[in-house]
């Protein structure tokens, strides 16, 4: 049993003093974890003995073994949105923080991308006929954001963000196409499955997901992303980031080897996109 829900137990038969300890570590246990043996004892008015006695009638070691156990307990209920964020954070902690996990995710992305894997990768793109992007989750975000980038080459670049209609797609790609499969942790499996089916229909499967993972499994060229955060735990942030730079390595990377006709070919692009936005300088608003 949890500690707290030990000293909330109404069942238990305890003495008056370790009723009335139970309870003052109720009313503010975050409290109990700054005082001293004597300070609580005086707090609750019994001996510093009776304190060491209640905490060895619930099977620890004394006070200090008692505020570990404390400590841990609430600490596994705070409410947590990233790793090393607490619940007490300023906003200049926060952003120090977020962006220092930001910077290390990025720095271990790299040192583990292969560049072999990133020419195959980009080699497969230039050879196919369309591109299928397929992220669930916090990858769905990053796989529209590889169809906005990887449209702009002349292949048919589409992204899927559902189970259903990337089921379907399995049945309308063969050989020639291609399949980008986006997941952090690789152990998804529908996104494991689609890789499966995609290659079973003659696909070639690109992954930007965990090496050894049930997806990479099915992928050819595996562009790996491990980042060190556990988005089981906690809201996905790193990884996000750290998947959209690899979808711009690949967009960067395949704009080099198509060389100026793909200049040529943006060139246009701006140019027909130009008409679709005010003049620098300008507000649009009306006087």
């Amino acid at each position: 049993m949890e500690l707290l829900a030990n000293l909330r137990d109404s069942t238990a038969r305890r003495s008056r003093a370790a009723g009335k300890l139970a309870a003052c570590v109720l009313r503010d246990p975050e409290a109990v974890l700054s005082m001293t043996t004597a300070a609580l004892a005086a707090e609750v008015g019994v001996s510093e003995p009776t304190v060491n006695r209640f905490c060895t009638g619930l099977g620890l070691k004394g006070f200090p073994d008692f505020k570990l156990q404390l400590a841990a307990e609430l600490a596994r209920q705070q409410p947590r949105v990233a790793p090393d964020i607490e619940a007490g954070d300023s906003s200049s902690q926060v952003i120090a923080k977020l962006f220092e996990a930001t910077r290390a995710s990025l720095d271990r992305v790299q040192a583990g991308l292969d560049d072999g894997a990133v020419e195959a990768a980009v080699q497969t793109l230039e050879q196919s006929r369309s591109i299928s992007l397929c992220g669930l989750g916090a990858s769905a975000s990053v796989a529209l954001d590889a169809q906005h980038k990887l449209m702009r080459f002349g292949v048919p670049a589409t992204a899927y963000t559902d189970v259903i209609n990337q089921r379907v797609l399995t049945t309308n790609i063969h050989s020639g196409d291609c399949l980008l499969c986006i997941s952090w942790t690789g152990r998804t499996r529908a996104m494991a499955e689609l890789a499966e089916l995609a290659a079973a229909a003659g696909a070639a499967v690109i992954g930007i997901t965990a090496p050894g993972s049930p997806v990479a499994a099915h992928c050819g060229p595996v562009l790996a992303v491990e980042g060190g955060e556990d988005t089981e735990l906690f809201t996905p942030m790193t990884s996000r980031l750290a998947q959209l730079v690899v979808i711009d390595v690949l967009a960067t990377r395949w704009a080099l080897l198509r060389g100026g006709d793909y200049q040529a070919h943006l060139a246009r692009m701006k140019q027909v996109l130009a008409d679709t936005r005010y003049p620098a300088g300008k507000s649009g608003g009306r006087s």
